[in-house]
């Protein structure tokens, strides 16, 4: 959306600034050669500006293009997606947009470091299980002991059918995942899961990824260009389509 019809400008900014902690990111969609060195002609970022300026707010990149843009076979890159912060948390935080994504825009990941002592918790939240490596050929009898547990446990359940009810079909489904859940914790390597967990993620994804990564560090050292950072790029996110 253009810079007058923002959702962002309706937006209670006093009452937001009050909080001692800002930390707001996202697809801005505003293009100014103040956090894009590389911009193009300055486009709907006044509004982003002026918030800034008015609540002494600072951008927080790690310099790369956010976005890429084709256009009659011809692609350009634009940094458009990044976090704003006030100054007493913008040493704090650490930025990458390695994460591999299907997406023209790349994910903006952000990491909030704090002092020892500050009491911030780190999510330990466990979002899967190792099923394929159970299924390994080094695992084979710990599978086939997993799969015979699994079918002694509910072999006496009910079979449901069109005559069940809605509360039969409830309870069943409880059960199921109370101790399905419990069964994969139980056999399984619990992990979290994150994109180079997928299927999608191959080797060839991981090698190309690091490449990128080597010629971005190259890049900074004024031993590679941009464009080669761009083709790699674009390289890497034709792999993933």
């Amino acid at each position: 959306m253009r810079s007058q019809g923002r959702p962002a400008q309706t937006a209670r900014w006093n009452e937001i600034m009050e909080q001692e902690k800002i930390l707001l990111g996202g697809d801005w969609n505003a293009h100014s050669d103040r956090w894009d060195p590389q911009c193009p002609p300055k486009r709907d970022a006044n509004f982003l500006e002026n918030l800034m300026d008015e609540y002494d707010l600072i951008y927080v990149t790690d310099g790369e293009e956010t976005h890429l843009n084709t256009r009659n076979g011809e692609t350009s890159g634009s940094l458009i997606d990044f976090f704003i912060t006030k100054a007493s948390m913008a040493d704090r935080l650490e930025i990458s947009t390695e994460l591999a994504t299907t997406s023209d825009h790349a994910v903006v990941c952000a990491q909030l470091g704090w002092d020892e002592g500050e009491g911030v918790k780190v999510s330990r939240k466990i979002t899967g299980w190792d099923i394929d490596g159970l299924k390994s050929k080094e695992e084979e009898e710990n599978y086939k002991k997993a799969q015979k547990e699994w079918k002694d446990k509910s072999l006496k359940r009910p079979v449901l059918d069109e005559n069940s009810s809605e509360e039969d079909l409830q309870k069943e489904a409880e059960w199921i995942q109370r101790n399905f859940v419990n069964h994969l914790n139980r056999c399984c390597i619990k992990i979290k899961v994150c994109a180079r967990s997928k299927r999608w993620w191959t080797a060839e994804i991981a090698e190309n990824r690091k490449i990128l990564g080597s010629i971005k560090r190259a890049r900074k050292k004024g031993e590679a260009t941009q464009q080669q950072v761009k083709k790699q790029r674009s390289n890497l996110r034709r792999m993933i389509r």
